[in-house]
């Protein structure tokens, strides 16, 4: 029973380091730009959008292609943050894929 003891308590520490992380992921910001940096966005580790940055080049576009480089410099900070908290991620699980909102069942 030990065995099964000592399982239960590493599960437990794991869990409070997930809770960490996650937490620490929560403070990550990250850029992601479309357009040869025409447009800049920046996104918080619980994907809110902290900033859009348009040059001034950029706004001289039409509004449907100032749209798409925003999509575009959106979906860039997303796969750049979606790495990012891999990464942190991979640190505590020493590279197990686990999700960012794992949770144990206890």
């Amino acid at each position: 029973m030990t065995n099964f003891s000592d399982m239960l308590s590493k599960a437990k520490a794991m869990q409070e380091k997930m809770k960490e992380v996650q937490e620490q992921i929560k403070q990550i910001e990250v850029e992601g730009v479309s357009g040869g940096n025409l447009v800049k966005v920046v996104l918080s580790g619980d994907y809110e959008i902290k900033a859009i940055i348009i040059t001034e080049t950029a706004k001289k576009e039409k509004q449907e292609i100032i749209n798409d480089l925003i999509k575009a410099a959106y979906n860039n900070a997303k796969d750049n943050l979606k790495k990012k908290s891999a990464e942190e991620l991979s640190k505590v699980t020493g590279g197990l894929n686990f999700p960012t909102d794992f949770k144990l069942p206890f």
